[in-house]
């Protein structure tokens, strides 16, 4: 398979091997300096409001520089001869030192580049893009990653990298890399992408289903990405309503009432109108004021004892449900407090609870 450096004439080859001379010299100090961006961005996530899975870099191999400033841009006019894409790699280049910050869910993402951003001391932000932009405004599916372009600042990595590189310039520690911060996601998609299109380049190698399958896998990891988001506010919400100090002791409105259900039993709901205002009504007539004291209610091994005690015969919407729920913790008290007084005529409410109370008390003998 032809390399870019393959297609190159004569003359280009001289400049390319020359600038490949000089980077092979210099890259012991190029990875000093990969080492100590790294070590900068561990040190300046610790006790942060981000935890990224893990922070990797990489200093561009020899052959990778090589193919990369082999690069040609097509003849400026036509008939004209291609030329260098990076005559001056050294000076152009942003991605001879590369990190990556790896997080968990998209939301992280801009966490983690303001976190970088904010450390003014050490990195001047000199470029910040999302790669996801063109295909979400183009309505098609791609590579999602936020790319920052940093400057260090007063470095002595970068200062040692420099006196190596020239010693006769003043090394002022100044040197720009490339920080890119996305999904585990993400970053498995990318690097297979990476791997097929862009290591295999020979054109006989490739087929159009390669672009429809990479397509659709970016466009089912967005939806895991978008569930996992889902999940993790889901479960935020939930521990909140544990907090007797915070969202847990917020009170129990119709609303909050409905919030809470729709939130922990998303799939028992059932009603046809949005009239929550029976369940404030039956559970302030046991005292159930805060959040947290639904929230213990509505505990998932109870609301299976009472599915198998009381059989029902249809799925009970969250009416049912939580009168049933009811029922089992208060037993005859939830009758007395609830239901019709027992010299009124006709008691159905009262006859009803009654019959499903001897049933929870024939599975509990059992």
């Amino acid at each position: 398979m032809a390399s870019n450096y393959d297609r190159l004439d004569a003359g280009q080859r001289v400049l390319v091997d020359a600038s490949v001379a000089t980077y092979e010299r210099v890259r012991p100090e190029l990875k000093n300096v990969t080492r100590n961006m790294l070590q900068t961005l561990i040190a300046m996530f610790k006790d942060s409001e981000v935890e990224p899975l893990f922070i990797t870099g990489r200093t561009k191999t020899v052959e990778s520089f090589r193919e990369k400033i082999s690069r040609l841009d097509p003849p400026s006019v036509p008939g004209g001869e291609p030329a260098l894409k990076f005559p001056d790699p050294f000076r152009t280049l942003n991605d001879m030192v590369g990190v990556r910050v790896i997080t968990k869910l998209p939301a992280e993402n801009t966490m983690a580049a303001n976190i970088i951003k904010r450390q003014r001391q050490v990195f001047d932000c000199r470029g910040d893009r999302e790669k996801a932009i063109g295909s979400i405004e183009s309505g098609t599916y791609g590579y999602s990653s936020r790319h920052l372009i940093l400057r260090t600042i007063h470095n002595d990595a970068v200062r040692a990298y420099q006196s190596a590189f020239n010693p006769e310039l003043p090394a002022n520690g100044s040197y720009f890399f490339e920080c890119q911060i996305r999904t585990v996601f993400a970053h498995a998609w990318s690097e297979i992408e990476h791997d097929i299109r862009f290591k295999g380049q020979d054109p006989r190698a490739w087929s159009p289903q390669f672009d429809r399958q990479f397509t659709a896998t970016a466009a089912m990891l967005e939806v895991v990405e978008k569930e996992f988001a889902d999940l993790h506010d889901r479960y935020e919400t939930v521990v909140s309503y544990w907090d007797a100090e915070g969202e847990g002791a917020a009170p129990l409105t119709p609303d909050r009432i409905r919030d809470v259900w729709q939130t922990l039993l998303p799939h028992v709901d059932r009603k046809v109108d949005d009239d929550w205002g029976w369940a404030s009504e039956l559970v302030a007539a046991h005292g159930l004021t805060q959040t947290r004291q639904l929230v213990e209610l509505l505990d998932a091994e109870r609301i299976t004892e009472v599915r198998k005690a009381l059989d029902h015969r249809y799925s009970p919407g969250p009416d049912r449900l939580l009168d049933d729920l009811l029922l089992w913790v208060y037993g005859r008290e939830h009758i007395e407090l609830t239901a019709e007084p027992a010299e009124a005529e006709p008691h159905p409410r009262r006859d009803s609870l009654q019959r499903r109370l001897k049933q929870i008390e024939r599975y509990r003998l059992t």
